[in-house]
């Protein structure tokens, strides 16, 4: 019996799990989370997730970290991130899946490290997970249809959401969509317009945050309209009285233990085959970190990858689920890029990155030096991108301000105690 590891318990892992057990795998599913499901389909703590069925039929490791891998060789830390008496264990599967997902990207903009500053992600997860709304008068902001849903689950934990701000103009966005909307993406852009009508919520096009005001904590949002290369149209500043601002420019994807296994990337994203297949012998790659496309998109993703990992041939309807989806995921990045003239924005006080306090002046001038460093060399000089977020919220404004691609090569991807490492105990499997 083929031997399978999901890495991701999102929509792409939780389907690439399902899919591998109908082609007669044994599977493990791990992910860092307490409960399935992933940002996606979080709920209530210890609510029911649904998934019961598909993880009874598996090997299921929450709170399991993944901290290293080598090929399909799967190190991994069971037990609560911030809690003691991790156990180190080492598996070795046939096939290994990987379905790490993605994470909010904000770009920095004057007054985005105060307190009451949000990414989009984190305020609907709190309002998801635990029912608390960030505050009472929010802001949401950025690109992308996924600031419908954040607003959404502010309006239903009681916030007043005072405006949704998407930063491409009109033209843009209808050009990206000119291809129609699937009936179900088109019933849920509905349900959203109708919430946000009820709540008289205004959704702006063109326009943006671009400076965020307070002492001890946010207090104003000051927005303008944006061009279609997102530089700011002067004169059409406005400001919004505010006690919390949510940001969200889209999404990055967190291909770090792909990068450790030695999967190559296409502009940031892991390079799979038609079956989902990486260039590691294998090693298959769903969701998020193969292209933004959204939970059904992963979902197909995962299903494809689940398959082919457990020896089995994906049906057409499978593969053509997943090309539609893919041909979704081109149009959503069509209708909602990021303007290349964001920078613009900043002032040579800026932070950018929130962690080490490194201002947009000190990279410009760290980048502009007669030593030209790489950036290896320019991490090294400014710290940016070497605080406890290990670059995750800076590295692609980082990277975009003073030139070059990301490396996301991390070969501890994530954090572990050197007590943990030094522990000669270790579960091989």
């Amino acid at each position: 019996m083929t031997r399978v590891v999901v890495v991701g318990a999102g929509p792409a892992g939780l389907a690439a799990a399902e899919h591998a057990l109908r082609a007669g795998a044994e599977v493990t599913v791990l992910d860092q989370a307490d409960a399935p499901g992933g940002q996606y389909h979080r709920t209530w703590p210890r609510a029911r997730h649904g998934f019961e069925r598909v993880l009874s039929r598996c090997t299921w490791w929450p709170e399991s970290t993944v901290w290293a891998l080598e090929g399909r060789r799967v190190h991994v830390l069971r037990g609560p991130a911030d809690g003691s008496g991790r156990h180190r264990h080492t598996l070795e599967p046939d096939a290994l899946v990987l379905a790490t997902g993605a994470h909010d990207r904000t770009l920095p903009f004057p007054g985005w490290q105060l307190p009451g500053v949000f990414t989009a992600g984190a305020a609907q997860a709190l309002a998801k997970g635990e029912r608390v709304a960030v505050g009472r008068r929010v802001l949401v902001a950025g690109a992308g249809p996924f600031l419908l849903p954040v607003a959404e689950s502010l309006l239903t934990v009681g916030a007043d959401v005072v405006a949704v701000l998407e930063a491409n103009p009109a033209t843009t966005v209808l050009k990206g969509w000119s291809g129609g909307l699937p009936v179900t993406k088109a019933g849920e852009l509905a349900r959203y317009a109708a919430t946000l009508a009820r709540h008289r919520v205004p959704y702006h096009l063109g326009r943006a945050v671009v400076e965020a005001r307070g002492d001890d904590r946010v207090r104003e949002a000051v927005t303008a309209r944006l061009h279609a290369d997102w530089s700011v149209v002067a004169g059409t500043e406005r400001t919004y009285e505010v006690d919390a601002v949510c940001v969200g420019h889209g999404f990055v994807p967190q291909p770090e233990l792909a990068v450790a296994a030695g999967c190559l990337l296409d502009g940031g994203f892991v390079r799979v085959g038609d079956d989902q297949r990486t260039g590691v012998a294998g090693v298959f790659a769903a969701g998020e970190i193969t292209g933004i496309g959204g939970a059904d998109g992963a979902a197909a993703e995962g299903a494809v990858a689940g398959c082919a990992a457990a020896g089995g041939e994906p049906s057409r309807a499978l593969l053509r689920a997943r090309d539609r989806a893919r041909a979704f995921a081109r149009r959503l990045a069509a209708a909602h890029p990021i303007g290349a003239a964001w920078p613009g924005w900043l002032r040579e006080d800026t932070i950018v990155c929130r962690c080490e306090e490194t201002t947009y002046g000190e990279l410009k001038s760290a980048a502009a030096g007669p030593a030209a460093p790489g950036p290896h060399a320019l991490k090294l000089g400014t710290r940016a991108g070497l605080g406890p977020c290990q670059g995750r919220m800076c590295g692609p404004a980082v990277h975009e301000l003073c030139g070059g691609a990301e490396r996301h090569h991390r070969p501890i991807a994530q954090p572990i105690r050197l007590g943990e490492l030094a522990d000669p105990k270790e579960t091989r499997a």
